[in-house]
C-alpha cells in the first residue's frame, strides 16, 4: 500500500510542473491550469504523507523526486518537443536506477 501510495504520489508530481508551464502565458494567467496545477500538488502531498507512514522519508523523498523528475523529463519530450539528446536520457536513466536500487534496497 505504501509503495502504491509513493508511484501515485509521484504521479501526481507531473501534474504541479505542466499546469505551471501551461499556467501562464505572455498575454495573461491561465487559471484553470494553476488550478490543475495546485490540485496536484495537494494530492502528490497527501499521497507521500500517506508513503511516509511506511516508507523511510528519505528513501520516500528520492523516489518520489525521482518519480517526478523523470515523468516531467517525459511530457517535456512528448508535449514540449525538448531536446530530446543522449546525453539527457542517459542521465535520466540514472535517475530511474536510483528509482529501483532505493525500492530493492528498502525493507
Amino acid at each position: 500500500m505504501a509503495w502504491t501510495a509513493l508511484i501515485i504520489a509521484g504521479i501526481f508530481e507531473w501534474g504541479w510542473p505542466l499546469g505551471l508551464k501551461l499556467g501562464f502565458s505572455d498575454q495573461d494567467l491561465r487559471w484553470g491550469w494553476l488550478g490543475f496545477s495546485l490540485a496536484s500538488m495537494i494530492g502528490s502531498g497527501t499521497m507521500l504523507l500517506i508513503a511516509q507512514r511506511t516508507i523511510p522519508m528519505g528513501t520516500a523523498y528520492a523516489v518520489w523526486t525521482g518519480i517526478g523528475a523523470v515523468g516531467a523529463f517525459v511530457i517535456g519530450l512528448l508535449v514540449f518537443s525538448e531536446p530530446a539528446t543522449l546525453a539527457r536520457f542517459f542521465f535520466v536513466s540514472l535517475i530511474l536506477v536510483g528509482i529501483i536500487g532505493l525500492k530493492l534496497a528498502s525493507p
